[in-house]
């Protein structure tokens, strides 16, 4: 039964993926936490959205560039051995913060390690299976959110049955994620020739298809706002102690069903092709959003709260698995680091516009833009359709 559930799949794609649910069991004993963390020490939604935002724009600022310096060198695992050692120390300095300001800069420099890994690990894993990047990616997802459940689990009974205060548990967590190194040592890194290219002649040179997928998937990225305003809006209808604790546990529920759908959907992809599944997600998302703004019981929000995972398992690795479709091997770093930069740098705005129009208009304002904008993104994809119709699954992508 063992050897079925390996067949096929990469060593590499598996111990990257230990990696990374290893290090997210650390993240997401922080992350469910972190958003009433801010608002406990003084921060507002604008502020929410200011830490949201700036942690996917930090990360995104390094990520071109690494992505870049990792096929200019030929090496992916130094960067990537960095990036998760950075997490971890900064992850550690956030536990010791009093003020929201100590979070904003803490929390902020923890992302560089993000954006010193993600593109050259990503770059491993779409190397490592070629034949099968939407499994691959699916299967680095999964182990990926699986951490995150079993983090947000810990979360929960630390704080439920144990009382234990935020800080603590963000101690603990920086203290586990020295363990996501150890996997690591053991990925084995194909020895590549250094390129002979400049940043700008490897952006010039990425391919139509591929730069208008990013213009859509950046657009998207506006409507896709930090996670944790969904977090607050599911906080603000609870009282006392499940003000806290029912918004882990749906954030729990979040991480389930992205787990469970992550590698069906990179599957699906494989097959009837990535625009068709990521149309779909996109889709959703807005009428998710739609649901935020309109709904507010607990089985709506455990409705709501399932949707979202969905939509992640949909997009999330699709999106990955589809820029490495369109680029080619020797770019194939700096392609995904381009992409991560675009999402990233959108981050910043799409939150700003979400803590905006949560504190000065209303909390369901910005779940309205996002379900606009993710409609947008849509019918451009259908727009630009001809560019991706060669794209249907990697066998059929000519690099």
């Amino acid at each position: 039964m063992k050897n079925k559930f390996l067949k096929g799949i990469s060593a590499n794609v598996l111990l990257l993926s230990i990696v990374s649910f290893l290090n997210d069991f650390s993240s997401e004993m922080i992350m469910p936490i972190l958003p009433m963390f801010i608002t406990a020490l003084g921060g507002t939604g604008l502020i929410v959205g200011l830490i949201g935002g700036l942690r996917g724009s930090v990360s995104s600022i390094l990520k071109v560039f690494c992505g870049y310096w990792s096929d200019k060198t030929g090496k992916r695992k130094i960067f990537i051995f960095s990036g998760y050692l950075t997490s971890g120390i900064f992850k550690l300095f956030l536990s010791f913060s009093k003020t929201w300001q100590h979070i904003l800069i803490f929390a902020g420099l923890e992302r560089v390690g993000k954006g010193l890994r993600t593109a050259p690990r990503d770059a491993i894993i779409a190397d490592s299976m070629p034949e099968q990047r939407g499994k691959g990616f699916g299967i680095h997802r999964a182990f990926d959110t699986t951490g995150a459940i079993l983090g947000s689990a810990v979360v929960f009974i630390l704080f439920w049955f144990l009382g234990f205060d935020f800080k603590t548990i963000i101690f603990i967590a920086a203290l586990l994620a020295v363990l996501s190194l150890i996997p690591l040592h053991f990925v084995k890194e194909e020895k590549r020739k250094p390129q002979d290219i400049t940043l700008q002649l490897g952006l010039r040179n990425l391919p139509k298809p591929l730069k208008l997928f990013i213009l859509v998937s950046g657009i998207f990225a506006l409507a896709n706002f930090s996670y944790m305003f969904f977090i607050l809006r599911a906080q603000q209808f609870f009282t006392g102690k499940l003000s806290i604790g029912a918004p882990i546990l749906l954030y729990i529920l979040f991480n389930v069903f992205y787990a469970l759908l992550a590698v069906p959907f990179g599957n699906l992809s494989d097959r009837i092709g990535r625009k068709k599944v990521l149309v779909l997600g996109y889709f959703l998302f807005s009428l998710t959003s739609l649901g935020f703004a309109f709904f507010n019981s607990l089985i709506t929000f455990m409705i709501l709260f399932a949707l979202y995972g969905i939509v992640y398992a949909i997009i999330d690795g699709n999106q990955r698995a589809f820029v490495s479709d369109l680029s080619s091997g020797e770019l194939r770093a700096t392609a995904l680091g381009t992409f991560h930069t675009v999402i990233g740098l959108t981050a910043l705005p799409a939150s700003l516009i979400a803590g905006f129009l949560w504190q000065y208009i209303a909390p369901a304002a910005c779940f309205i833009y996002a379900s606009i904008v993710s409609v947008i993104s849509v019918i451009l994809f259908f727009i630009l359709g001809d560019y991706f119709k060669n794209t249907k699954t990697p066998r059929q992508v000519r690099v």
